[in-house]
């Protein structure tokens, strides 16, 4: 079992915590590495915060839309950290025709696709990061809209992440 442990750091916005886990539990069935078990810690923070860490870790200044950090992998095992921007959510939601909330969640998939082994660096990893995350949010309920407006997440298309 997967376990998944929410910190909402942003109080300016309430979470949704079950479609957040919700969120954490599809993108790991994405893995092709058949995540079963496991302890993921969420951090829903604001831009300052992720601002802070995105400095901290990847030595970039600017706030960014999520951190993803592997703490542990073994074999059907995953224990890692996804940091959220609450506020980027809120900020880009509008751009791509989403909810803040979808947006945010958006973040949570990716981040925990990084978590369990996918890449966005070249051009085919991100194609193949951007269906499973269509998979994942689809799942969720939610219709992504980035493919038909031609627009991606500028942050992550560039591989905002740190993940190892």
């Amino acid at each position: 079992m997967i376990e998944v442990e929410i910190s909402n750091e942003y109080s300016q916005r309430p979470l949704d915590e079950r479609r957040a886990e919700d969120a954490v539990r599809s993108a790991l069935e994405e893995s092709p590495s058949a995540v079963t078990g496991g302890r993921i810690s969420l951090a829903v923070v604001d831009d300052a915060t992720i601002a802070r860490l995105h400095e901290e870790y990847l030595h970039q200044s600017d706030p960014t839309d999520v951190l993803s950090f592997v703490l542990e992998r073994g074999e059907g095992c995953l224990e890692g950290e996804v940091i959220v921007s609450a506020e980027t959510a809120a900020r880009r939601a509008p751009e791509f025709g989403f909810e803040a909330d979808d947006e945010l969640l958006l973040y949570v998939v990716h981040g925990c696709l990084h978590l369990a082994g996918y890449d966005d660096g070249t051009p085919e990893q991100r194609a193949e990061m951007r269906r499973r995350e269509q998979s994942a949010l689809k799942r969720l309920g939610i219709e992504s809209r980035r493919e038909e407006s031609g627009v991606v997440s500028e942050n992550i298309a560039s591989g905002g992440n740190q993940h190892s």
